[in-house]
């Protein structure tokens, strides 16, 4: 499923808010994100127009803030499912800002950034935990150093500024398609 650090299912675009990994083999930390465009609503093009850096500012008054931001994840999953990657796996996506994750600060080094569209208290669909969990499976079985336990949300990265993927995600729920993912590709 995983080439070139590319997912093959989804649909491929080139974010050019990215630059090259100190480590490339270092990757162990999988962060789940929220995000809408403007907030609260769903389906517009912004939250692709902000990844590739095209976004109108002026399309909302909201947008403001966003002016000059360069920012990206490595792959954002919509509300029905659909995966679009931004930047291939082996490259550092701009998605986690000031972080640190177990005494390791800075996790844009070593850490995939995956945004699901939503927000932190709206509920999260059953086509997103779904593709969500394929992907982290495909990169668990990818990348030695990144385990299921090694899964976090955006807020447990950078808990003052942060609060994504919000109390609106089920961990339990996602964790458990993980497990019985990697328990039937063991079967």
């Amino acid at each position: 499923m995983i080439k070139d650090g590319n997912y093959l299912t989804a649909e491929q675009k080139l974010s050019p808010h990215h630059d090259e990994r100190n480590d490339p083999t270092d990757i162990s930390v999988l962060v789940v994100h929220g995000i809408s465009l403007p907030a609260g609503e769903f389906g517009q093009p912004y939250i692709d127009q902000l990844f590739m850096g095209t976004i109108d500012t002026n399309a909302h008054p909201t947008f403001d803030v966003l002016e000059g931001l360069q920012v990206s994840a490595h792959m954002v999953i919509y509300r029905d499912g659909r995966m679009v990657q931004y930047v291939p796996f082996h490259l550092r996506a701009w998605h986690a800002g000031r972080s640190h994750y177990c005494g390791r600060k800075g996790c844009n080094d070593f850490a995939i950034g995956i945004e699901l569209e939503g927000t932190d208290t709206e509920p999260y669909t059953k086509e997103q935990y779904q593709q969500l969990a394929k992907v982290a499976t495909a990169l668990v079985q990818h990348y030695a150093a990144l385990t299921p336990q090694r899964i976090v949300g955006h807020q447990h990265i950078a808990p003052v500024r942060k609060t994504d993927p919000g109390p609106a995600f089920d961990w339990q729920h996602f964790k458990q398609l993980v497990d019985e993912q990697l328990y039937n590709e063991e079967i």
